[in-house]
């Protein structure tokens, strides 16, 4: 479709979208080609306007910011990065960008921003929504499509912006020219219970899965990326437990404390999707041996996507060929020679725990200080890159075979680790110059899979009806089984009976397996705010390990340094709005402290 400039509204948000595609045809004339009844009149050609939303959602990864905003105490980088010296402000990726640059239609990911693309799909999906009455030939499972797929998208692009900046104006109906646009900000958990308002009725209208049921019949076998019922009720229950997180009920109510109700409702939308899964298999945890499919996949021709059984929701894909560029660069030592890399910190590392279960500072677990890397968890091996690893086949290689990463080594030197790892999550062994595997490979960075689900359902169960051994009053898993789900699935033992005796106590194994099994899919800057645990100084004390290698390979005189401690005030709670957004008028305040 072209592209056409609409009425630039006086409201902030509306400075921020330049509107394009189906919309753009309410400008035109009475003589256009194209009228209203035929964009909204069926379901083809209105499900064609709706496909739009879907190009709203950022790609984390391929936008530019791989590491350098979302990852809090997670990785490092030998440029400092811009958040951890506190300059909320540098917001160009992947957070905002001006409005002659929003375009949906771009195939490069560089486009995609948070804030214009959210406010852009907000507005989409309430135009969508005022057009319901005109489609007419379709059946009622159409139209209930047409409206969930709007509905969720309103709902989850509102709670893409306040997790980030914080209570918001919720926009529920068309704004035109003659409106008042003076609408205040509302707190954290009355928007998130607007969300909530529209996701609920989503999930209601959503099917399961689309391959189920005749109007997904013309595009069988491709409507994997469509959103369904298990969106809506893991992002219903996502949102609520934000809400309910202390920081976000603190904004709220002045309560630094989770939000017992919110928690319970949020522990129930968990429940209800996990129960669906249970019953249909519709998503399913990855086994441990194709753990790795969750992130990435050898793909002949770029056909395959990773995201198996479990990846419930994931970016869209704009540019296969991109994963060269930002997936490989961003995580691995090499790509076409070295690379000044994002590497993970010693201190995120301490997160793995040990092959018998438990984390490195219990002493039943047999952590060895002096030899740090020997009997770690299994995902330790999978997710980093430690001294004398293999990260290239081909003998072509040399040097660079085997990772060199002690006091001099050769890929601890220049551009090299500055913290004495590197991390394979999202980019295995090949993917460099002299294997030259890449062409035949993707990954990607998902924005929720089931195992998010489980370990967000244990948290809100754990916070709303106070026990580990809690169920949520809809389903039959406790919130320790949840958790043991996961670590099971990553070969470990169920968690020690000692460590599910307070709550307190739990929930600190609740927050390093996040750590753990979310590691580097962007979760860790948003977990640490939202439980208030961010401005905590070992979150805060980003650190290297030095040392030398010993005659036998293994690392001797070890020293754990401290290269940054992140700048971290009660500001940085939210992220500043752009100066210019909150002089437009006085009811919509810059966030405090900035």
């Amino acid at each position: 479709m072209k592209k056409h400039k609409i009425f630039k509204f006086q409201y902030l948000f509306m400075l921020l979208l330049t509107l394009c595609s189906c919309e753009a045809y309410l400008e035109r004339t009475p003589v256009a080609d194209i009228t209203e009844k035929e964009i909204y009149g069926s379901f083809i050609s209105f499900q064609g306007f709706t496909e739009e939303l879907y190009n709203c959602v950022t790609d984390y990864n391929k936008c530019g910011a791989w590491n350098e905003y979302l990852y809090a105490d997670e990785t490092l980088n030998k440029n400092p990065y811009a958040f951890d010296q506190g300059n909320y402000w540098a917001q160009s990726r992947p957070f905002y960008a001006a409005a002659s640059t929003v375009n949906t239609s771009s195939s490069n990911p560089k486009n995609k921003r948070i804030w214009p693309l959210c406010w852009y799909g907000i507005r989409k999906a309430n135009l969508g929504l005022s057009k319901l009455d005109l489609l007419i030939d379709a059946t009622q499972e159409e139209k209930n499509l047409i409206k969930g797929q709007n509905l969720f998208f309103r709902g989850w692009f509102h709670f893409e912006l306040m997790r980030y900046w914080g209570g918001l104006p919720y926009l529920d109906t068309m704004l035109s020219a003659g409106d008042n646009f003076r609408l205040p900000r509302l707190n954290y958990r009355e928007t998130a219970l607007m969300a909530a308002k529209d996701l609920r009725a989503a999930a209601d209208l959503l099917p399961v899965d689309w391959d189920q049921i005749d109007a997904g019949q013309r595009t069988l076998g491709n409507n994997r990326q469509r959103i369904n019922k298990i969106h809506a009720l893991c992002y219903l229950g996502k949102d609520l437990l934000y809400a309910a997180s202390p920081m976000m009920n603190e904004e709220s109510t002045g309560k630094a404390i989770y939000d017992v109700e919110l928690c319970r409702e949020a522990a129930m939308a968990f429940a209800e999707a996990l129960k669906i899964c249970d019953e249909t298999g519709v998503y399913q945890l990855q086994s441990w041996e194709t753990w790795t499919d969750n992130f990435w996949v050898w793909s002949p021709g770029n056909s395959t996507l990773p995201g198996g059984t479990e990846v419930i929701m994931e970016p869209g894909i704009y540019d296969r060929g991109r994963v060269r560029w930002s997936t490989v660069t961003g995580t691995s030592v090499f790509c076409e020679g070295y690379q000044s890399s994002d590497v993970p910190t010693n201190n995120f590392i301490k997160n793995y725990g040990m092959a018998n279960g438990y984390a490195i500072d219990d002493p039943r677990s047999n952590y060895d200080p002096l030899d740090p890397w020997t009997g770690r968890e299994p995902r330790f091996y999978t997710d980093i890159i430690i001294d004398g690893d293999q990260v290239v086949e081909s003998t072509a290689g040399g040097e660079d075979r085997f990772v060199q990463l002690y006091n001099g080594g050769r890929h601890r030197i220049n551009k090299g680790s500055v913290t004495g790892y590197y991390y394979k999550r999202f980019s295995p062994i090949g993917c460099n110059g002299w294997d030259n595997k890449w062409a035949a490979f993707q990954a990607y960075v998902p924005y929720l899979r089931l195992a998010d689900v489980y370990l967000m359902y244990a948290e809100a169960v754990l916070q709303g009806y106070g026990s580990a051994a809690s169920t949520a009053s809809n389903y039959t898993l406790t919130a320790e089984q949840a958790l043991n789900i996961i670590r099971n699935r990553a070969q470990l033992p169920n968690i020690a009976n000692d460590l599910t005796t307070t709550k307190d106590v739990f929930m600190e194994q609740i927050i390093r397996e996040r750590g753990v099994e979310l590691a580097f899919e962007a979760h860790r800057f948003c977990d640490l705010r939202r439980w208030n645990l961010n401005g905590e100084m070992k979150y805060r004390q980003k650190t290297a390990i030095d040392f030398d290698r010993g005659t036998d390979g293994k690392p001797i005189n070890l020293r754990e340094r401290i290269v940054i401690t992140r700048a971290v005030e009660k500001k940085h709670n939210w992220l500043p709005f752009q100066n210019d957004f909150t002089k437009i008028y006085p009811e919509f305040q810059q966030n405090p402290g900035w």
